[in-house]
């Protein structure tokens, strides 16, 4: 390689290295918080054990497939029983930075998620005496939640384990928040013209804050029906009603985060999208009244795939 490459590549890598962040209302992922090894170890061996559903038959990893960007191809995932569920499996990959857990946001941590989905009728339809007794009786399991825990095997603990290794989670790295960092030539000029759009549409109302939704709750239709037009109702479909009882609240739901978008479809509470672009189309008609010229909806999507991100170093 001769001198001036050589310089040019230099002085490339420092002026990336000095950039410094844009002032922006996105923010990029924090670092993956540090967390107890052998926590973490234990619930990644929990995130895959399909002992803690009632038939060892279902796994955390059987509907959050991390091969598969934390989440499912399906549009609803089967229970335990072969039965799908209620709601669309949201992603598990940076599910630790949301305000609540869940579509309708009925519980506020990893922890109380854990209980819900492993004795849920519809969903592992196991109990805690059964779960605990399963993992007490291995003898791997004992050591290890004996050298992690005072107490050893508690249902409590293999909550803790559980929220640990979800807390590992994190996909940073993505371009676009190269790019919230400094280094502004990572994305094309028809991406950054996408964020533009993005925001200049109004899609940043909801889908904001470091994980670009997941911060707040919103009624789907503001504009429009969609349930209605969609057709066949559920009780599902009546959101965070089901959680308070509020009318104000019927198909009221927590926003989802946009990271890793382009790798999570099918999309919605329902999984109603089976494409990106088919979300992109429902999200201007019934929640901003007005749909885009079929140039700025690219941008807007050409922009949503910079969000994808690493985990564990690997794209």
């Amino acid at each position: 390689m001769s001198h001036p490459v050589r310089l040019f590549l230099l002085l490339a890598l420092c002026a990336n290295a000095t950039a410094a962040p844009l002032d922006e209302p996105l923010k990029p992922l924090p670092a993956v918080p540090q967390q107890d090894a052998k926590k973490v170890e234990l619930g990644r061996r929990l995130f895959h054990d399909s002992r803690l559903s009632i038939n060892n038959t279902l796994s955390c990893a059987s509907c959050h497939q991390l091969d598969k960007s934390g989440a499912d191809t399906r549009a609803l995932s089967n229970g335990f029983d072969g039965q799908p569920v209620a709601v669309n499996t949201p992603t598990v990959f940076n599910a630790s930075l949301n305000f609540r857990q869940f579509w309708d946001g009925r519980v506020e941590t990893l922890e109380e998620q854990s209980n819900v989905v492993i004795t849920s009728p519809h969903e592992m339809g196991s109990d805690w005496n059964t779960v605990v007794q399963r993992i007490a009786d291995d003898a791997a399991y004992r050591q290890g939640f004996s050298a992690a825990y005072p107490d050893a095997v508690t249902r409590a603990n293999i909550q803790s384990a559980l929220a640990a290794f979800e807390r590992t989670l994190l996909t940073p790295g993505s371009r676009f928040d190269q790019y919230l960092l400094g280094n502004t030539d990572i994305l094309t000029l028809e991406e950054k013209y996408g964020y533009q759009r993005f925001k200049e549409y109004g899609c940043i109302a909801c889908h904001q804050g470091v994980n670009i939704g997941g911060n707040m709750f919103q009624k789907f239709g503001v504009f429009g029906d969609y349930i209605a037009d969609r057709g066949h109702p559920t009780v599902a479909d009546q959101g965070r009603f089901n959680v308070t009882g509020d009318d104000a609240d019927r198909a009221v739901f927590k926003v989802p985060s946009l990271r890793n978008v382009a790798l999570t479809a099918p999309y919605f509470h329902d999984g109603s999208a089976p494409t990106l672009e088919r979300a992109v189309d429902v999200m201007f008609q019934y929640q901003l009244g007005r749909m885009p010229s079929e140039e700025d909806k690219t941008l807007i999507i050409q922009f949503l795939k910079t969000l994808t991100g690493h985990w564990e170093g690997k794209p």
